[in-house]
């Protein structure tokens, strides 16, 4: 008896496939969202990419369901994982992303509260980093503080910071 029962354990049900294949169909509709630059980031098959770009040219209810179901086809074949990293990266209700830009505050405290060797350790992590412009911005951002005035400087590291971090993982 437990024999027959262990022949179906390891089968998914009709209900966990159709799970997934909505599952698919919801990532394919992330995926029309995105602006063209950061689809060509993504492992995606040309097939799917052609979908995606004639999405938003389906207006008609019927019409974007059927073409969603398209989208969720070609799903199938993609490495979806690689799809969710860069998809979690670039959605801010998702803990990856809350944690990459603590991250960069992070980064951005230490900067202005910091010394040269700082700087170096930041300079060694993003190398494509401008240390004339860098240093003139922590200038500038601790004479604000000095001064009790607005975080303006501050605000400029943190941009320069995030804009340096997108270009390193290819999200810019």
């Amino acid at each position: 008896m437990s024999e027959y029962l262990d022949d179906f354990s390891t089968e998914k049900s009709k209900t966990q496939v159709k799970r997934e294949l909505h599952a698919l169909q919801e990532l394919g509709q992330r995926l029309a969202a995105l602006k063209p630059d950061l689809l060509n980031k993504l492992p995606l098959t040309e097939e799917l990419r052609t979908a995606l770009a004639e999405a938003p040219k389906h207006t008609a209810n019927s019409a974007k369901k059927r073409h969603s179901q398209f989208i969720g086809r070609l799903m199938r074949d993609q490495d979806t994982d690689a799809i969710l990293t860069l998809l979690d990266q670039l959605d801010a209700s998702t803990r990856q992303y809350n944690e990459r830009f603590h991250n960069l505050e992070r980064w951005r405290d230490r900067l202005l509260n910091g010394n040269d060797e700082t700087l170096e350790s930041f300079v060694g992590e993003y190398p494509e980093a401008d240390r004339q412009h860098l240093r003139q911005l922590i200038r500038q951002g601790q004479h604000e503080t000095a001064q009790n005035k607005a975080p303006t400087a501050s605000r400029k590291i943190f941009k320069y910071i995030r804009e340096l971090d997108e270009s390193k993982r290819g999200l810019r």
